[in-house]
């Protein structure tokens, strides 16, 4: 029987009737380096995507934090607070991904390149331009962000840029990164699960929601640590602008950890719950058709 690739087998007709099979096929892997890519618009127009998306992401997401500070310093509790803040980063990246999944997949972090490159799903020469992409991106977004709040005020508010607060350790910092960082690549991993959408339609529009909101979740929970990086893109970025001795010093953390959290969400969900997806067949097994 013809099995579709990344999708659910047509139905079958067994002594007249219509027996729905569950047969499924994951989509083979990505070659790890495709020289014919390179030549192809396609993969331009998508890195030109991240680009955009980094850009406006970080460019409302810092704006928020340096306005946030601004606004406290003028008449207390008047700011966004944390929620806000939490709400700018997680539904700003819902809108990125909605309005770039279809170009570029709507990665928007390199830590999700990085996972996705793991899991065979990108080549390497697409992961390094879209890593590029998005750090360059997030270099412009900070820099708007500077001159609309101008310089003075970007430097007394810290550039949004991604720092340990007092009284945390390094070891804290990392695990708080690598943890965050690891709730979103689940969530992207499972949002975007080729498997489930081919059974439940609806999970594909609900995509990017589910992914803004563990952005926001990620948030909550690591802001009081290190301001929450989660994206090494965006935390680059704003140390660039910001040019902070602390800033650089700890930048290490914020590559580190949310590569290390990408690598063992990805991990989890392709070889624990997915049962070693890199097989890249799901056909008889009823347990798997049952997962």
């Amino acid at each position: 029987m013809a099995v579709a690739e990344g999708k659910l087998s047509p139905d079958a007709n067994v002594n007249g009737h219509v027996v729905s099979t569950k047969d499924y096929l994951d989509p083979p892997p990505t070659q790890l380096f495709d020289a014919g890519e390179l030549g192809k618009w396609s993969l331009y127009r998508a890195v030109i995507a991240e680009f955009t998306a980094t850009l406006l992401f970080v460019y409302v997401a810092i704006a928020t934090v340096i306005g946030h500070k601004r606004q406290t310093d003028a008449a207390p509790c008047s700011g966004a607070g944390v929620l806000g803040i939490a709400w700018a980063f997680g539904g700003m990246i819902a809108v990125l991904v909605y309005c770039t999944a279809g170009i570029s997949g709507g990665h928007i972090n390199p830590a999700v390149t990085f996972a996705l490159l793991l899991a065979r799903k990108v080549s390497l020469p697409r992961a390094l331009l879209y890593v590029l992409a998005q750090c360059l991106g997030a270099i412009c977004g900070a820099a708007l962000v500077r001159a609309v709040h101008g310089g003075r005020h970007y430097a007394l508010y810290g550039g949004g840029a991604n720092e340990l607060a007092p009284g945390y350790s390094r070891t804290a910092g990392l695990v708080a990164e690598a943890l965050g960082t690891a709730v979103l690549v689940y969530t992207v991993f499972s949002a975007t699960d080729p498997k489930r959408m081919a059974r439940d339609s609806h999970v594909a529009v609900l995509a990017p929601l589910l992914i803004g909101f563990a952005v926001f979740m990620a948030h909550l929970a690591t802001i009081p640590v290190t301001g929450t990086g989660i994206n090494p893109a965006r935390s680059f970025g704003a140390a660039v602008v910001y040019n902070g001795e602390k800033a650089w010093d700890e930048q290490w953390i914020f590559w580190v950890g949310p590569f290390v959290g990408a690598a063992v969400a990805m991990l989890y969900h392709q070889y624990v719950l997915r049962n070693g997806a890199a097989r890249h067949s799901f056909g008889s097994n009823h347990d798997d058709v049952k997962a």
